[in-house]
């Protein structure tokens, strides 16, 4: 065995290169089986961030059929999700540059089914019945109002935007067709809720002529979340609830709910995109469904997703053993089931499984670069005490380079992150973003704060009214946690956060003295602003995390950075997309210029053609050396590699970004 070279924390030179971690990290989406095939999106940084569909036949033969430059995504709800069905080998897909849908029959390029509009589609099933899709519609035809939504049936023949079958509501998801075609079920809710806050499922009669009548509400409410209602072989309409504090598995079945799998477990997702799937039926008594235990069951381990089979006469649950510790986007066909898995030494794959035999064959990987076990760092899962006597949950990834050890006495630097949504959560993938700190000597301390979803609705329900205090809280009293175990360096503590985890990050910044840098990557400074500009899928979000607005205007200022920046005192580096409707460059822009005012350091890259999130791998790779190099400075890391980033005493002001010299 070749002796560990010594080398301070921070320094150690990794083959985890940022070119890797960006041309590599293939994001793979939506999942669809039609017959013996297998369809997928993957999201390619090396294209641009264009989504391909790709095909694997029964042979295991895999295809691409998008052609470029045609990008299967949807903006509705800005977010997208459920971009493109198939049916009998015939794929159906909204495209991003006009999101028209568009038809592709095997062998042809694809073609338009709607005309050029200012209409969005999603999340849409076929109705062989009457040869139509139907879907959800964002309309944003109306200048002076917020678009409107609705349930519409696309006709394959008539090159329009859809005949509204169901309206009325604020937001719909999920339509989802009975197995004879006579019924229809699906999700609405309405403005200030979210989809996790509270929904309504509905069934209803499909008439000759295509319309719905006998509509009936079925379960949900305001304070009832609804997610991913689906039909059984035998016609029986199965969905997931929290009614209990879980979201967990019930059917309905002669006109009563019925609960199925009652267990301190999460079942169900928040529906921040459309199509999302944690079940689907074998056949008319079985169900191959995922969920996620946050506390041991049995002999089960916590903090990780598993999978199971659900017998739905006895209600017997047995769990199907695998290596995946997050496992997502579960479809299911007569023999196999398909999901997207990943663990702490695996990326996301899209994985086969023969539900009989339990045998796992993985199908795609999001990175195709085989790295050396001994660069990689193993998540601990842990839990922490934090404010009110309460606790709170994170993923803890030491130090890990087979070649490299720090002197003795040294502690490595700790980067916490927070996680978008906020309702969202974090999961122990494999994510060479993470492995490109830690194998460069940082501990990374990934933390689900009172707000994430995987701990039941008490604890996703602990923000709300307290954003900006609860997760700021529970994200320094994570890093407070391994400081005081002498497991990282109270001096060079660092928060990294993107979107909602980019104010949290803001906040920490603002609103304690206890971090020594920061990263936000197009977080939100200003929350009054962020009220009055945002798309209207969140723009009542804020209601529910703070209070009404504009009735509760001061704390909007209160809890929002920008107006007190005089208590910022340390770096921060900020990172933009210049086309992001969802939190607009304003936001960083004037936390750039509050900062330079009072002359501490700090960045900003924007990056022009980016949305809400970075696609292109130029971008990704360009704004991970950046920020890699801003803490050399910050902290006199003395890197061993030459980077490509932007220097920041090279910077120079052009127009609301930042270029090299």
């Amino acid at each position: 065995m070749t002796k560990r070279k010594i080398a301070a924390y921070g320094s150690w030179p990794s083959p985890i290169s940022a070119e890797i971690v960006a041309s590599q990290s293939i994001r793979l989406g939506q999942i669809a089986i039609d017959g013996e095939d297998i369809y997928w999106i993957e999201q390619r940084p090396e294209e641009g961030g264009r989504n391909v569909i790709v095909k694997c036949d029964a042979t295991g033969k895999l295809s691409d059929l998008t052609p470029p430059p045609f990008n299967a995504r949807t903006l509705a709800h800005e977010y997208g999700g459920g971009a493109f069905l198939v049916h009998q080998g015939v794929i159906y897909f909204s495209n991003f540059k006009d999101q028209r849908l568009y038809r592709q029959i095997p062998g042809q390029p694809p073609a338009p089914i709607t005309p050029e509009s200012m209409c969005r589609f999603a999340d849409g099933i076929f109705d062989k019945k009457q040869n139509r899709i139907i879907c959800v519609r964002e309309d944003h035809s109306s200048q002076n109002q917020e678009p409107t939504n609705s349930i519409v049936a696309v006709h394959l023949n008539k090159n329009h935007t859809g005949e509204i079958l169901i309206s009325g509501s604020d937001f719909y998801s999920s339509p989802r067709l009975s197995p004879d075609g006579a019924r229809l079920a699906w999700l609405t809710w309405n403005h200030p809720n979210l989809p996790w806050d509270g929904t309504e499922l509905w069934v209803g009669e499909i008439r000759d002529d295509g319309a719905i009548t006998a509509a009936q509400k079925v379960a949900g409410s305001e304070n009832e979340s609804i997610f991913q209602p689906e039909w059984s072989p035998d016609g029986t309409l199965y969905f997931i609830s929290d009614r209990t504090g879980w979201w967990n598995l019930y059917r309905w079945r002669n006109g009563v709910v019925e609960p199925l799998a009652e267990r301190l477990a999460e079942f169900g997702l928040p529906q921040w995109v459309f199509g999302l799937s944690t079940f689907g039926f074998a056949d008319d008594n079985q169900i191959v469904c995922s969920f996620f235990s946050a506390k041991r069951i049995g002999i089960q381990e916590n903090g990780r997703w598993h999978l199971a089979r659900l017998d739905t006469q006895n209600l017997e649950m047995e769990v199907i053993p695998t290596e995946y510790s997050v496992i997502e986007e579960v479809r299911v066909g007569k023999t196999f089931a398909v999901f997207r898995g990943g663990s702490p030494t695996t990326p996301s794959s899209i994985v086969k499984l023969d539900w009989r035999s339990h045998r796992c064959e993985t199908l795609r990987r999001a990175s195709q670069v085989e790295i050396d076990p001994g660069y990689l760092s193993h998540p601990q899962s842990i839990e922490f005490p934090t404010e009110n006597g309460l606790t709170a949950f994170a993923y803890f990834y030491p130090p890990q380079n087979r070649d490299y050890r720090a002197p003795a006495a040294e502690l490595p630097p700790l980067m916490v992150r927070s996680h978008g949504g906020p309702t969202a959560a974090t999961s122990t993938m494999l994510d060479l973003r993470t492995q490109f700190w830690t194998s460069r000597g940082f501990a990374v301390l990934d933390v689900n704060y009172g707000g994430s979803t995987g701990y039941g609705r008490a604890y996703r329900q602990r923000l709300n009214g307290n954003w900006g205090v609860v997760d700021v809280d529970d994200c320094v009293n994570a890093a407070k946690y391994l400081v005081e175990k002498n497991l990282a360096d109270g001096s060079r503590t660092i928060i990294v956060g993107g979107s909602a985890g980019g104010y949290t990050t803001l906040a920490a910044l603002t609103f304690r003295n206890f971090f020594k840098a920061g990263a936000s990557y197009y977080g939100i400074s200003d929350l009054e602003a962020l009220a009055k500009d945002t798309h209207k899928f969140e723009s009542r979000y804020l209601e529910t995390l703070l209070a009404p607005y504009p009735a509760r205007r001061e704390l909007y200022r209160e809890r929002s950075p920008i107006h007190f920046v005089d208590r910022l005192s340390c770096p921060l580096i900020l990172f933009q997309g210049l086309e992001d409707k969802v939190v607009p460059p304003s936001q960083s822009e004037k936390m750039l210029q509050a900062v330079q005012k009072k002359g501490l350091p700090v960045a900003y890259l924007a990056f022009e053609g980016e949305q809400h999130g970075f696609r292109k791998a130029e971008n990704i790779r360009r704004a991970l050396e950046a920020e890699l190099y801003f803490y050399s400075k910050i902290f006199n890391f003395d890197l061993s590699e030459p980077i490509a980033a932007i220097k920041i005493e090279n910077m120079t002001p052009r127009g609301i970004g930042y270029e090299q010299k």
